[in-house]
């Protein structure tokens, strides 16, 4: 009883914060280090500016700048709704609004022809349930931050309701967002870029499967010539229903990496809420079995939770993951300089014919170990 009474006060005390509000302290760039992030989102606009959980009919498009703090540590998040201390928090220090798409990709096309021709990659992330589009920008910009991704980082911003009882508003949203998801893709690759990888968590990994079925439908082949690869991090997803996605992809991008973690608390409560047997998801499965036969490469991430800040986000908060992942691309750079570095990360060499691929990483030693 007790556990039941402290998630209600913790739902209770959510509800009190409105996390649509975010400041803009330009002044946090003295002290912060800049971090760009482009966002296409479907939240409707807001008089006073904010992107709340409204749907929008349009994609809005912008540019974000996120001051990092210099005391920031990797897999940490800290930040705040009003007064944030840029010493120690993230905050946003800018942000632009394009009027047209126009606008929005030469924009873009500026931003990349910044890069090495070998970095020009975007990185496109989709997030998961109860997030708004400011936490969604610090998120995104930690996580492409301490893993220092190449190339350009990029969001797509749906109508999440950002409150722990919106879970079915998050469902029909999720559904809602496929379209523009869809025409966000297409227009980063008008905008000039060569290799696109997509990055979805939780419910965001149900509305990337969604639309790579519909745009299949549609244009078959499309998926594996736009993408350079997809990751799915603790997919909050059905078994039966990812296989029936898969099945419809022609040719499936590849690497296609699942990060999943038997330890994941959300997915099982989440597997609960549908009457799941074994309360097993996509993203905290035990055995690939069940995915035996598709072209994946599964990451069990299991050993990390216990070092990461969340059991439903080990990829982005746990700072020994993300030493690992940080480490290996360099190296990979310098054996093969011109892979990509999500196949550095994830590389689809490990499997034999069409089937999946396992790879159980290894936690962080103890002191016995070490």
């Amino acid at each position: 009883m007790r556990p039941v009474l402290f998630g209600l006060f913790a739902i209770v005390l959510t509800a009190c914060v409105d996390r649509s509000v975010n400041p803009i302290v330009p002044e946090a760039l003295e002290v912060g280090a800049p971090y760009t992030v482009f966002v296409a989102s479907s939240r409707a606009r807001e008089p006073d500016g904010t992107y709340g959980f409204r749907r929008s009919d349009r994609l809005n498009l912008l540019e974000l700048t996120v001051s990092i703090p210099p005391a920031h540590q990797p897999g940490e998040l800290n930040f705040s709704y009003a007064n944030p201390d840029p010493e120690r928090q993230f905050a946003l220090a800018g942000q632009r609004e394009f009027a047209s798409q126009h606008d929005f990709n030469a924009r873009v096309a500026q931003k990349l022809r910044g890069f090495d021709p070998k970095n020009r990659e975007v990185v496109i992330f989709v997030h998961g349930y109860n997030t708004t589009q400011v936490e969604t920008a610090f998120r995104a910009a930690q996580m492409a931050h301490d893993v220092d991704i190449p190339g350009q980082l990029m969001m797509y911003s749906w109508p999440s309701r950002g409150r722990a009882y919106g879970y079915a508003y998050d469902l029909d949203s999720m559904l809602f967002a496929r379209d523009g998801l869809e025409s966000f893709v297409r227009q980063v690759k008008a905008a000039g870029a060569k290799r696109v990888v997509l990055v979805a968590h939780s419910m965001g990994s149900a509305l990337t499967m969604e639309m790579l079925r519909q745009a299949e439908l549609k244009n078959p082949g499309w998926a594996r010539r736009t993408f350079a690869g997809v990751i799915l991090i603790s997919p909050d997803l059905d078994i039966d229903l990812f296989r029936e996605q898969m099945g419809e992809i022609t040719d499936v991008p590849q690497p296609f990496a699942i990060l999943v973690s038997e330890k994941d608390k959300a997915l099982g409560f989440s597997a609960r809420l549908r009457g799941t047997a074994d309360s097993e998801r996509l993203g905290n499965i035990s055995s690939i079995q069940k995915i035996a036969d598709l072209p994946v490469e599964v990451i069990d991430t299991t050993a990390f939770s216990d070092d990461a800040a969340s059991s439903h986000f080990v990829a982005a908060t746990s700072p020994s993951l993300l030493a690992m992942f940080r480490a290996v691309r360099p190296l990979q750079r310098a054996i093969e300089p011109d892979r990509l570095a999500v196949e550095a990360l994830f590389p689809a060499s490990g499997r034999t014919g069409s089937g999946a691929s396992s790879v159980t990483l290894r936690g962080p030693l103890s002191g016995d170990e070490r």
